[in-house]
């Protein structure tokens, strides 16, 4: 049986995924919104990618209602952290409770929130430096293999399912194994991610070294405490070992992360809440102070408050406000 794909959220991740499998000959509905939305409808998706510039027309709708959800078809959630809820609220709407759901995202909180909706959840790690900042075009940075999205059944597993979406998800230029512990490589990422903030936010991002050491330490008695299973750093250097290496793009800055992309474009929110603050979250379940995530969570709603761009405070200003708290 041929698998329809849904790429609910169609950014920066999704977008780049969609098209390459789109390019690779599967069966593949965009959902997105506004101004983004119209300009694929219109014009189509244009990708950037290492020597090559690709436009893709594919069909694309602003609803899941209208994206034909039948027992073919599998759910790829691809938008941020934050707007995961409603997204499931509304596929939960027009989709049975047995739809395919995959968490194409960042985060560790979205498999558990999906599973409220649906029986069939799975899981996927995210490492595909991917840019989004225009409407109607987005820009894949790696040259090689297309990144990395290795997947597993939630919370543990694989199946048939699994092993069909990476060998597609293969297929298509990525490096994709199902793996039954995937959820040890999205913890590994999360500790990565949660230095987003600061490259969002911060004017010295250079500086921020012993901010980083706090937030990672933090995280780490967190996940000591809670008994969390994660890769370990040996392992994810691994796992990453020849896949694909960073392009440069003329015209395009490929060190952006996607907390900076979300507050170039004004989106009005940021995914902070789902990163480090799921840090605070473990550290208020399981008595660990985590003051340094706790001010990265600050920082972000100060971000958003300012409007201002990116870039509104100094490393020692971040540094100070765990001193005097």
């Amino acid at each position: 049986m041929r698998l329809r794909y849904v790429i609910y959220g169609a950014g920066g991740i999704g977008g780049v995924i969609g098209a390459r499998l789109f390019q690779a000959g599967q069966d593949v509905t965009l959902i997105a919104r506004g101004e983004h939305a119209r300009v694929m409808s219109a014009q189509g998706l244009r990708l950037i990618a290492p020597n090559e510039q690709l436009t893709f027309q594919m069909p694309v709708v602003e609803h899941p209602a209208a994206a034909r959800i039948d027992h073919q078809t599998v759910v790829l959630l691809c938008m941020k952290s934050q707007h995961t809820l409603s997204a499931l609220e509304d596929l939960a709407g027009c989709a049975s409770p047995d739809t395919p759901v995959v968490c194409v995202q960042n985060g560790v909180a979205n498999e558990r929130q999906a599973l409220r909706f649906f029986k069939h959840v799975y899981a996927t790690v995210v490492n595909l430096p991917a840019l989004y900042l225009t409407p109607g075009e987005v820009v894949s940075f790696a040259q090689g293999q297309g990144g990395i999205l290795d997947s597993g059944c939630y919370p543990g597993g694989v199946d048939e399912l699994s092993d069909r979406l990476t060998k597609d998800l293969s297929s298509a230029g990525f490096s994709s194994i199902a793996d039954p512990r995937v959820m040890r490589k999205k913890y590994a990422k999360l500790l990565l991610n949660l230095n987003n903030v600061l490259l969002a936010g911060v004017k010295d991002f250079e500086n921020t070294q012993h901010l980083r050491q706090l937030i990672l330490q933090e995280a780490l008695a967190c996940y000591d405490a809670a008994h969390i299973q994660c890769a370990s750093k040996e392992d994810v250097k691994a796992r990453q070992n020849g896949v694909y290496q960073m392009a440069k793009i003329p015209g395009y800055e490929n060190s952006a992360g996607s907390s900076w992309q979300s507050v170039m474009r004004g989106t009005g929110d940021i995914e902070t809440e789902y990163l480090n603050g799921e840090i605070s979250l473990l550290g208020r379940l399981h008595g660990v102070a985590t003051p340094a995530n706790d001010a990265c969570v600050g920082l972000a709603r100060q971000l958003m408050r300012s409007k201002s761009g990116p870039g509104i405070v100094t490393a020692a200003t971040l540094l100070a406000t765990l001193q005097n708290a």
